[in-house]
């Protein structure tokens, strides 16, 4: 089971604090929280956070003036902002100043709870597995490898970074345009002529491919078993 993601609440309202910190926690999250910027502070040095909250208005140094000093600093944690505040002008300058998204007070439980979500989807990227298995083989990307059991499977340099590619978002779509501008001197035609050959390598049919599988109208998908 995977680690639950980790919130920091950032408000100066005892009760809207502990209210938000309950309601995550009931949601699945992990949470952390403090009544000032200064406490945030300390706690961002210590821990990492998959997201903030923070309220703009706190006295003292407000969430605004704590998100600008920690992006400036280079902390990119993304940031919800809350506040009682709804004016345009005052999303703009949260938005302009690095938040990821801007919630007024009052709000719903929910509609925070899809926001949160939102932006942890939009933020977190999960890093490709390291060994990807296919029908008996496998798919070393960091050594760059293809093997057989104790047997290694020849692969030229071009197949190999087209293997890779797929790799780094197995179960996705990749369009041939892309995978074509990051492989040096392709085109989306040597692109398909290298997958041809890559199937025979890898797939036991290679005429009804299992694993690297065609997208129409878009591109290649690698399926690991």
């Amino acid at each position: 089971m995977s680690e639950a993601q980790h919130l920091l609440v950032v408000d100066d309202d005892n009760r809207i604090r502990d209210l938000l910190k309950k309601y995550l926690i009931s949601n699945g999250y992990r949470v952390s929280a403090a009544a000032n910027a200064a406490t945030a502070r300390k706690l961002i040095t210590t821990f990492d956070f998959d997201l903030a909250i923070f309220d703009i208005m706190m006295p003292g140094e407000t969430g605004l003036e704590l998100l600008e000093s920690l992006r400036q600093g280079g902390v990119r944690v993304p940031v919800l902002l809350l506040t009682a505040r709804g004016e345009t002008s005052d999303r703009i300058e949260g938005l302009k100043s690095g938040a990821d998204d801007y919630l007024a007070k009052p709000f719903e439980p929910e509609e925070l709870m899809l926001r949160v979500a939102a932006i942890l989807r939009r933020t977190h990227v999960e890093p490709p597995p390291e060994e990807i298995e296919m029908s008996g083989l496998v798919f070393n990307a960091k050594r760059a490898e293809l093997n057989d059991g104790e047997h290694h499977v020849r692969l030229t340099e071009a197949e190999t970074h087209l293997l890779s590619m797929l790799a780094a978002k197995a179960g996705e779509p990749v369009s041939r345009e892309e995978l074509a501008s990051k492989s040096p001197g392709s085109t989306e035609r040597s692109i398909d002529v290298q997958v041809t050959r890559l199937r025979r390598k890898i797939e036991p049919d290679p005429k009804q491919p299992i694993h690297i599988q065609t997208v129409r109208g878009i591109g290649y998908r690698l399926m690991p078993d």
